[in-house]
């Protein structure tokens, strides 16, 4: 009677630990919230998974009426009478690790702008895009250089490292000075150093040479905001977060 005793008092508490751990590991897993170390390691939300705040429209005030958030997405959804247009973070970032999660109906576009600036009528003529894509359903699939997860116009992705549509995606950008790498689904798809030679060649050939070299100044900010484009499909954003790279924001 004892021996049932113990082992049933044991068999509890085993029951209890287990259930106490995958607690935990759901709360960390959590969208739009922060573990503690990642709080302790710098990390800090861009979208709290509930409201626009800390976000406004490219070269306005106001975020667009086409941007929503819905159970915890920050969605890009036209709908008639809606507002349209890109927006961008209110506050500006030099160097860091971006991470964030998209997701995307068939035939999607959309693209992660960094270190944008406000100096021209479009935010994609400012600074450089971590292109987001349909890659089966939507012609610039057929394209790598304007296949996820490319440094779109300039450098292509190793491969196509998309998850299904509807299936979130897992996204990195990490912006260090003039060097620069683009994760998707834990997979390094390309890097590249900003004004060295290779970069030079590969703008050269693209449609920003004379924004860059030429009338303008793209992708040579060294601090600017984190954009999110508006091209016309649904798109939704989770679990953005940015942790500073040397530098304190």
């Amino acid at each position: 009677m004892k021996l049932f005793y113990v082992k049933t008092v044991a068999l509890i508490w085993i029951l209890i630990l287990t259930f106490l751990s995958s607690d935990l590991a759901w709360s960390q897993d959590v969208p739009n919230t922060l573990t503690d170390q990642e709080r302790q390691a710098g990390w800090r939300l861009l979208f709290d998974g509930r409201t626009t705040s800390g976000w406004r429209a490219y070269r306005g005030k106001e975020v667009p009426t086409c941007w929503k958030v819905e159970d915890g997405v920050l969605l890009s959804r036209p709908e008639p009478g809606d507002t349209r247009g890109d927006i961008i973070t209110v506050d500006q970032f030099d160097d860091f690790e971006l991470r964030w999660q998209w997701r995307m109906t068939p035939g999607g576009n959309s693209g992660v702008v960094y270190r944008a600036t406000e100096a021209y009528d479009f935010m994609w003529q400012s600074g450089p895009e971590y292109q987001i894509l349909d890659n089966q359903r939507h012609l610039d699939g057929l394209n790598p250089l304007a296949s996820a997860g490319a440094c779109y116009a300039v450098f292509a992705p190793s491969r196509d490292a998309t998850k299904p549509v509807g299936q979130w995606n897992d996204s990195r950008l990490v912006v260090s000075g003039k060097h620069v790498e683009h994760w998707l689904n834990g997979e390094l798809l390309l890097q590249y150093e900003i004004d060295s030679d290779v970069w030079k060649a590969h703008v050269k050939t693209s449609k920003f040479y004379l924004t860059a070299y030429g009338q303008g100044t793209w992708g040579k900010a060294e601090r600017g905001h984190i954009g999110l484009q508006d091209y016309g499909g649904a798109i939704g954003f989770r679990n953005i977060k940015l942790r500073p790279l040397h530098t304190s924001q």
